[in-house]
């Protein structure tokens, strides 16, 4: 790792993206993972990783976001220490990188593309195993950590069934078992829901949130943008190897522009006028071939339940009327004008 330098102050980095800390603070110290210019080549030029400036305050749960092949494993293998960057400057848990790999790195579980389990062991017995590897675990308290790890996944009941019955989302509630066989203050999750089924994610996504409820900083890649926005309070951007956008997922949310109302109605154009002269902006309206119409328009201040009343009371048959707001794949196309996968 002689190519980095780890030294310094971790300052100094390129033009702030939104959610960056002030230039000129110490940002080791409020934030779990700090990164300036950390950037990946391989041999023949290809940059899999470019400059990329992380950010990640302590206590949230950061969705480091991109498509497949955007640099996100990468990212999160540099930042453990299994693959040495070609250039930049990196920080865990305010220790500087690679100097405080041997202090930091007891404190941080990963789950990095899902660790290999013996399928004729059981659960209790695989996590066993795995903290026997550990030379920094204590021997004496193993049965203790495994029944609080197991417990606190949710797999107690499950625990002397063999790993080659388990469900897919109880592979990975076990993988990340493993991750907590110590107390940890970072846990760093590579696509954690990649390849569940709906009940499978609803459970890994469910112990995420449990597991940052206990002072616990969750960084977690995916390329699902609904699983995102459902578990995080923080977001990291990626695209083709660049971060292109970062900060609190509320924030980018307001970004993408305010809540816009929208109103179903075969009386279009009189809802339309009616939206105009309450001093609404950006109305507008499309009617479908069965005559019914959509008509969108900027909320504002306005308040919701007076329009609607305003509608029925000027005699516009109202169908459908709500509020929405701009998702994160909004902000997304909003940012890099391309579309994204939003599946589960």
């Amino acid at each position: 790792m002689g190519a980095v330098n780890a030294a310094g102050a971790l300052l100094g980095a390129p033009p702030p993206l939104p959610g960056d800390p002030p230039a000129g603070s110490d940002i080791r110290g409020g934030h779990a993972i700090v990164t300036t210019g950390l950037t990946k080549r391989f041999r023949g030029g290809q940059v899999a990783v470019d400059a990329v400036g992380l950010a990640v305050p302590r206590g949230s749960v950061y969705g480091f976001l991109g498509p497949n092949g955007s640099g996100k494993t990468t990212t999160i293998r540099m930042l453990l220490g299994l693959v040495a960057p070609t250039s930049g400057e990196w920080s865990l848990l305010g220790e500087a990188m690679p100097a405080g790999l041997a202090r930091s790195l007891p404190r941080v579980g990963a789950v990095v593309e899902g660790p290999a389990f013996y399928p004729y062991l059981s659960g209790e017995a695989n996590l066993r195993r795995f903290d026997a590897a550990d030379p920094a675990a204590d021997g004496r308290t193993v049965r203790r950590r495994v029944g609080e790890a197991l417990e606190r996944v949710g797999l107690a009941a499950a625990a002397g069934k063999r790993y080659r019955a388990y469900s897919l989302g109880m592979r990975q509630r076990l993988a990340i078992a493993a991750a907590l066989l110590a107390p940890r203050d970072l846990l760093v999750l590579d696509e954690p829901t990649n390849g569940l089924d709906p009940q499978g994610t609803r459970e890994v996504r469910t112990l995420i949130k449990e597991i940052a409820a206990e002072d616990t900083t969750v960084f977690v890649s995916s390329h699902l943008l609904a699983e995102v926005e459902q578990m995080c309070t923080h977001v990291g951007v990626m695209r083709s190897g660049r971060l292109v956008a970062q900060g609190p997922l509320a924030d980018l949310r307001a970004d993408g522009g305010g809540p816009r109302l929208r109103v179903e109605t075969a009386d279009a154009a009189e809802a339309a006028a009616l939206l105009e002269a309450a001093g609404l902006t950006g109305v507008s309206a499309a009617v479908h071939p069965d005559g019914i119409g959509e008509v969108t328009a900027d909320l504002g201040d306005a308040v919701p339940e007076r329009l609607c009343a305003l509608l029925v009371t000027e005699g516009v048959r109202v169908r459908g009327f709500g509020v929405v707001r701009p998702s994160l794949e909004d902000v997304f196309v909003g940012l890099t004008g391309e579309g994204f996968d939003v599946g589960a």
